[in-house]
């Protein structure tokens, strides 16, 4: 990323948002000491202004986010219903839980995805569920764009002001992720049992 500026941001923060697990706690943090390096500028824009490049971080992090959001999306408006036909029943999903699932992100997907695009582990795979709820394009990508600007200008801002102690944030973050996992976990558990005690 150092050789590649807000370009190798964006590219990075793509991969992240196309349900790879590449941490964005390292990825923009990492751009934020770059900004603190004055390494993060574009087409001489921000030279010598620190808070402008972190702006830059932000602005092509986010730009990241939302490109490597596209085939996570596609792949559930593409696959999504077709795939809960055929192996629904094997997780106790079925075409009624789509259609509550498609209601629910026609009346709260924005939010849906604004609150999802700050939260570790949520935010990578946000994507997928909006798509297979085939959540409006225009919508999704406005509110990928705008929940994931104030996350990646946050950890941008962070990296800039740790300086070179910017990686003892990945640290924290994972502990993080750790506790939004087994939430997860407890959920799905909670789900499966409800399921079976149901019949």
């Amino acid at each position: 990323m150092a050789a590649m500026g807000p370009l190798g941001v964006t590219l990075l923060m793509g991969i992240e948002s196309a349900c790879i697990p590449l941490p964005s706690e390292v990825i923009m943090p990492f751009a934020g000491f770059l900004a603190f390096k004055g390494q993060m500028t574009f087409m001489g824009l921000g030279a010598g202004n620190p808070a402008a490049q972190i702006w830059i971080a932000g602005i092509f992090g986010a730009l990241g986010c939302n490109l490597g959001s596209i085939p996570a999306y596609e792949l559930g408006a593409w696959g999504g219903r077709r795939a809960v036909e055929k192996y629904g029943r094997y997780i106790f999903l079925n075409l009624d839980h789509l259609d509550q699932a498609h209601r629910f992100f026609e009346r709260f997907g924005h939010w849906a995805i604004l609150a999802g695009r700050m939260l570790p582990v949520i935010r990578t795979f946000i994507a997928l569920p909006a798509g297979i709820a085939r959540m409006d394009r225009t919508k999704f990508h406005l509110y990928t764009f705008a929940g994931s600007l104030p996350w990646c200008l946050g950890l941008a801002w962070v990296g800039y002001k740790l300086g070179e102690k910017w990686d003892t944030l990945g640290v924290w973050f994972h502990r993080l992720d750790l506790v939004i996992g087994a939430v997860i976990l407890a959920g799905v558990a909670w789900f499966v049992w409800s399921h079976f005690r149901k019949r």
